[in-house]
């Protein structure tokens, strides 16, 4: 392992944030606020984001699409219900705070929460750096410690590098396709929806395969039924039906900022048992207006004798491939019977959730360092940090990949605020201690 570059060549940070997605804009936020509330030395953050601007799932962003989390659950509140940096402050700002509060919702529109994000993101410009993607972490040494990292990153002017002695990962979740097919022209995942669409303008698809139980699938399903009148709509999944979320008062606990302690604490038994109690509130789950939405148009098409909108309940993908015209040849299988059926569509549409990126690959060869479970998982602390051995003093905090250790909540939205603020603390905390290398450059 060797030693990076001297540390007076490069800006050195407190803290460097991989992605900055909404987790991380939280914490960009509270670390404005810390530094103006404390009197001790600021922490120096910068985040470093791929995307040329701010987005956050903007395939999905449909019209009518609402939250599934309150909008008190916002970047700040439930931190610092002060925050000038609030959904209640956007809205004021947006000259829409009266007409909220007349539409009597705590869920807002989805592209109307974007654009609070977004709203959020231009406040805090310096702390970003866009179309910056991570290349590489280098860990420098120390007398033998790994006391920071250097996080070498590609962008239009070339490559850089900063200097970092703590890193916080928040690269979000990768989208899963079924085993054995493959994203392609006509077979897309579902964030991808409203990006890909615009390929089929002018054209006049005759079905669509849509494949999921969740609130994903059911949105898009809606949203193709709509947009496309002469066009059959499949939704393929294993259950007999969507079944409902579980919003109720007390099961919503389960996404409180103390049931992270909760769970932190908890054997690995009850740990499962928690998980299985109460996956309903937010895995393959949906909202029961949109189910009862679509069974409304399944039962009117039933009536007038065509049928749109076709639910191939107890069955699954089995195989897909791209025919010679351009299509999709999709083959399903019924659950109860085994027996195959093969239908061509226009497009075939993944609704299939996402699952949490390995944050070790990153981490390169400081990797050895940090410690791992029986099931090759971050062992992670409370704050958020993964645990080291003695030869490292620089950090690495997840945001996301830890529901194993925190919870339902380890990279949802409803514990973003508070989660933030965990984890700058523990790195100010930390700071306090001793900070190693330079101080910070605002260089870079």
């Amino acid at each position: 392992m060797s030693q990076a570059t001297p540390c007076t060549e490069i800006p050195v940070y407190d803290l460097v944030g991989v992605g900055f997605g909404p987790s991380n804009l939280a914490l960009a936020i509270a670390v404005t606020e810390h530094n103006g509330q404390t009197g001790d030395a600021p922490v120096t953050a910068l985040f470093l984001e791929r995307q040329p601007s701010f987005g956050w799932h903007r395939g999905m962003l449909l019209a009518d699409a609402t939250m599934q989390v309150s909008f008190l659950k916002d970047l700040v509140t439930l931190r610092n219900p002060t925050s000038e940096y609030s959904y209640l402050c956007y809205l004021r700002d947006r000259d829409r705070l009266i007409d909220f509060v007349n539409h009597k919702s705590f869920f807002p529109l989805r592209v109307e929460f974007h654009d609070y994000l977004e709203w959020a993101a231009a406040k805090v410009p310096d702390m970003v750096r866009y179309a910056h993607e991570v290349d590489q972490v280098v860990p420098v040494l120390r007398d033998g410690v790994v006391a920071a990292f250097d996080v070498r990153v590609r962008h239009a002017g070339g490559v850089s590098t900063y200097r970092a002695r703590n890193l916080v990962v928040a690269t979000g979740l990768r989208p899963r396709i079924p085993a054995g097919v493959d994203a392609c022209d006509r077979i897309w995942h579902s964030r991808d929806l409203l990006t890909n669409i615009g390929r089929l303008d002018g054209a006049d698809p005759a079905r669509f395969v849509v494949v999921g139980a969740g609130q994903s699938a059911a949105e898009v399903t809606a949203f193709l039924h709509d947009r496309f009148p002469r066009a059959e709509v499949c939704g393929v999944f294993s259950r007999y039906g969507y079944s409902p979320a579980d919003d109720s008062s007390f099961a919503n606990r389960i996404f409180d900022p103390a049931a992270v302690d909760d769970y932190y604490g908890a054997p690995p038994e009850i740990k499962k048992m928690l998980m299985n109690y109460h996956s309903n509130t937010n895995y393959a789950v949906v909202d029961h207006d949109l189910i009862d939405e679509l069974y409304r148009r399944a039962y009117r098409e039933k009536v007038a004798g065509v049928q749109r909108l076709r639910l191939l309940n107890v069955s699954r993908l089995a195989a897909a491939k791209e025919t010679e015209d351009g299509r999709v040849e999709v083959t399903i299988e019924t659950l109860t019977t085994g027996e195959l059926s093969t239908i061509t569509a226009d497009v075939l549409i993944c609704a299939t959730g996402y699952q949490p990126v390995d944050p070790f690959p990153l981490l390169g060869e400081a990797a050895r360092h940090y410690r791992r479970d029986e099931f090759g998982r971050a062992v992670v602390e409370r704050d958020y940090r993964i645990a080291a051995d003695p030869s490292v003093t620089a950090g690495v905090y997840l945001q996301g990949g830890t529901e194993h250790s925190h919870g339902i909540t380890a990279s949802l939205l409803s514990n973003a605020a508070v989660r933030s603020g965990d984890i700058v603390r523990s790195i100010a905390a930390r700071l306090r201690a001793g900070r190693p290398l330079a101080v910070a450059a605002n260089a870079g």
